[in-house]
């Protein structure tokens, strides 16, 4: 078959990287084996899975090496051990890049590995996501980035797409072939000498599939890389352009070599492949056999010479004196969170349910609050006082709660960050800070959205300094809940249980923060909870701001026969509150705000860096 690519220039001098395994098994322990083994040094009760089991294969320099077999026989895991995203120490046998033991955080950074599921923001167009993982990646700047991008967008064909926006489900802007190369493309940016795909043409139509099995085979003529793939059940025409075909069944190496001595291997055995069917896929029928066979036909080559393919000029360096050199990124700090934050503006400002369905709900929330609850601040009386203290505290409620709808946005970036983030493109730390930083205008707009026909409806105090610090509250309280959501989202598994555990949680901050209890009431076992509840410290500024300082002494809130029953002073003294706690509540605030950030900074890092 003539394949549609070009030949590469001759003389072009590239770094090339072989990867080999010996003798590699893995077993998959549960979760609880490995806490009881580590914990307690117990053994293990249950029978620990052999995924793979003496595995032997190797991958080189300008081929495609496919990884096939039959469900279950252990294709994704081998691949994840060869991109170092599963740790050398978990498994016996070796691993090696150029003849040297692999160090997986420095192999990460050479190499690059596109997942099945492609995890790409929707809001952005196809160029914009290629433009912001070079400049992550690339240290050049943005001149270099977006010329990497230009040439990027030739190579894979999507120039004709570029400004499109990736989308998802049916509101798609780009097809599935596209999308694929999209992802990609993202991985490649950096150029990287060696690439790992998991799945590359699963839920693609024949003719998508064979677009992006072709697009791998000519980088692999022109440049020369080291392409490792899974494959399932590919077509004539995408079989025949991989160049060694590793086949497993039930974690086993059965064939690792050529297709065609992968058919002489069969008729060798005695089989007769019928015309429409492919080698491969005959294979996996017959694998049995194969096996069978596997101990006297052995097609292991791994101790060939790396090959000179079309021209290029290899070099297969040393790999320890690249692991000898430090850790470094491409961008400073301060780099990374101004692109990090450019990122967040597009992400939020076109994502609906994020901006503009969060802006008119809070616009429609304060007229609406605020109608209801009509002048009510200007009456006097018992009524008049539950009423507003029913206003604060409903106020609250909604402001505390309306910030979970960002759950899913959170939990889309965590999958990314992930990704991004094991391939070294930037630091966790300033993924958490430019996420801070770019909410910090969006909700002020948003409270003073909610805050300026609320507060003058309603009749509240009658000061421009009141306005103000009503309004500091509320940024305070949607910043506090937004970082509340962002410390879970980065804890929970998905969204059904990130929803459950936030509304628990905020139903019992609501329940101890003395508007249904009040303090004196609380068991003494339970006390931890009014002081850790959300609610409490804002509902007291609320109550302080309308009825403390020196218009306390003179506002009266209760008559009786004419004559004044209760100030708001002394209202403020029968709920335990003073005037000083004005200013020291929101340094509390602004200590959940500032601890619910550090801890989303801790369990993402955790996340990202200690469970590889």
């Amino acid at each position: 078959m003539e394949l549609p690519v070009k030949a590469p220039a001759s003389g072009g001098q590239k770094t090339s990287y072989t990867i080999e395994t010996k003798k590699l098994s893995y077993k998959l322990c549960s979760k609880f084996d490995e806490f009881n083994w580590i914990c307690c040094g117990e053994t293990p009760r249950g029978v620990p899975k052999l995924i793979l089991r003496d595995v032997s294969c190797a991958a080189r320099p300008g081929e495609i090496t496919a990884i096939a077999g039959p469900s279950g026989a252990g294709k994704t895991t081998l691949l994840e051990i060869l991109a170092g995203k599963i740790s050398s120490c978990k498994v016996s046998g070796q691993v090696l890049v150029n003849s040297q033991p692999m160090k997986e955080k420095h192999f990460r950074r050479i190499s690059g590995y596109v997942t099945q599921d492609d995890s790409l923001f929707p809001s952005l167009t196809v160029k914009e996501t290629l433009l912001y993982s070079a400049l992550l990646r690339l240290p050049g700047g943005k001149k270099e980035a977006a010329n990497r991008v230009r040439r990027l967008l030739k190579e894979l064909g999507l120039e004709h797409i570029a400004d499109s926006r990736i989308g998802e489900g049916s509101n798609s802007g780009i097809s599935g072939g596209e999308r694929r190369r999209v992802s990609i493309g993202v991985d490649l940016v950096h150029d990287p000498a060696v690439v790992f795909i998991d799945e590359p043409t699963s839920g693609l139509d024949s003719a998508s599939a064979l677009h992006v099995s072709t697009l791998l085979k000519s980088m692999v003529v022109n440049q020369g890389k080291t392409i490792v793939l899974t494959i399932h059940q590919p077509g004539f025409r995408i079989l025949e352009l991989f160049d060694r075909l590793v086949l497993l069944s039930n974690g086993y190496v059965v064939h690792d070599g050529s297709l065609h001595s992968l058919e002489e291997r069969l008729k060798f055995s005695g089989h007769r492949i019928p015309l429409h069917v492919n080698v491969l896929e005959f294979s996996i029928d017959a694998i049995e056999s194969l096996e069978m066979q596997n101990s006297v036909f052995i097609t292991n080559e791994f101790s060939h010479e790396t090959r000179n393919e079309g021209g290029h000029t290899m070099r297969t360096p040393n790999f320890n004196n690249h692991q000898e050199k430090p850790l470094c990124y491409p961008n400073s700090i301060l780099g990374e969170v101004l692109i990090l934050g450019q990122r967040f503006c597009s992400n939020i400002f076109r994502t609906k349910q994020l901006f503009a369905t969060r802006v008119v709900q809070a616009l429609v929330a304060g007229l609406i609050l605020g109608t209801i609850y009509l002048n009510v601040g200007k009456k006097t009386g018992q009524v008049a006082l539950q009423t507003r203290i029913g206003f604060f505290a409903f106020s609250l409620t909604f402001l505390l709660s309306s910030t979970t709808e960002g759950l899913p946005i959170f939990l889309q970036e965590r999958r990314i960050l992930t990704r991004e983030t094991s391939r070294g493109a930037y630091r966790v730390s300033s993924y958490v800070l430019s996420n801070t930083l770019i909410f910090l205008p969006f909700l002020l707009m948003v409270s003073l959205l909610y805050s300026t026909p609320v507060y003058w409806l309603v009749g509240l105090r009658r000061a421009i300094d009141g306005f103000l610090y009503f309004s500091l509250v509320v940024w305070m309280v949607i910043l506090m809940s937004n970082s509340f959501v962002a410390c879970f989202s980065a804890l929970v598994p998905n969204f059904i249980m990130g929803t459950s555990v936030i509304s628990g949680l905020m139903g019992s901050f609501f329940l101890f923060s003395g508007y249904f209890i009040s303090k004196n009431k609380i068991p003494s076992y339970w006390i931890f909870m009014h002081y850790l509840s959300l609610f409490k410290y804002p509902f007291e500024c609320f109550l302080i701001n309308e009825y403390g300082g020196e218009q306390g002494n003179m506002r009266c809130i209760e008559y009786d026969k004419g004559e004044c029953k209760l100030y708001g002073s002394g209202f403020l003294r029968q709920r335990g509150l003073k005037d000083s706690r004005k200013w020291t509540n929101l340094a509390v605030m602004l200590g959940f705000i500032i601890g619910y950030r550090v801890l989303c900074f801790v369990i993402l890092w955790f996340r990202c860096y200690r469970r590889r």
